[in-house]
């Protein structure tokens, strides 16, 4: 079962989608607050402000895809039964799932607030916070953190999301001018688990 899966457990006891939102931000559930360092508490909720206002706000109706989303909540839970079908699969078959692109962007949205175009629109996935956003995802059956991406993209960031083997998420948004590459035909970004902006979710 996924680490995700309080989310389950909070819609059975009756929390509100703000409710289930603050904790899919906080990587925890309400009951489970106490058992964890205040001090890291008071660190992570610094770092994650920002984050937890974008996902505040992906309470209301949810603007994304021809108004799909309906609710961030419910692809909340599907991000959760995806995941757990993708671990149940490769436990049966020995084989991922080819779902990678798909559970990045599912994870940006519940995360860092992504909305996706409605249409496709070559060179973004959608916005954050207003900003142009392309989303590169990061498989288990790679072993390198870097990605490239073709400059002529009109994107204005860069969120590269890593997704190991134990199913665990890494994300990490970069602004276009932090990316390498210059003038050439791609620019070139990498996630390092190490720096401060790295947000991180486990999943079993």
């Amino acid at each position: 079962m996924s680490d995700w899966g309080f989310l389950h457990e909070m819609n059975e006891r009756g929390y509100s989608a703000q409710e289930i939102a603050d904790a899919a931000a906080s990587g925890a559930a309400p009951w489970e607050w106490e058992q964890i360092d205040k001090e890291w508490v008071d660190t992570q909720l610094d770092n994650a402000s920002e984050e937890r206002s974008l996902l505040a706000n992906a309470s209301a109706p949810f603007k994304s895809r021809d108004g799909f989303p309906i609710s961030m909540r419910d692809q909340a839970e599907i991000f959760c039964e995806l995941i757990d079908c993708g671990i149940r699969h490769f436990e049966n078959s020995g084989r991922y799932l080819q779902i990678w692109g798909e559970l990045g962007e599912i994870y940006a949205e519940i995360r860092f607030g992504l909305r996706r175009h409605g249409t496709h629109e070559a060179g973004s996935d959608g916005t954050i916070n207003g900003k142009l956003v392309e989303v590169k995802t990061i498989s288990p059956e790679k072993a390198s953190d870097r990605v490239l991406v073709k400059s002529q993209g009109k994107f204005e960031q860069l969120l590269i999301v890593r997704i190991d083997q134990d199913f665990q998420f890494n994300g990490k948004l970069f602004d276009r001018s932090e990316l390498k590459g210059g003038n050439g035909k791609f620019l070139r970004g990498q996630l390092k688990d190490e720096t401060n902006n790295a947000q991180k979710l486990r999943s079993k």
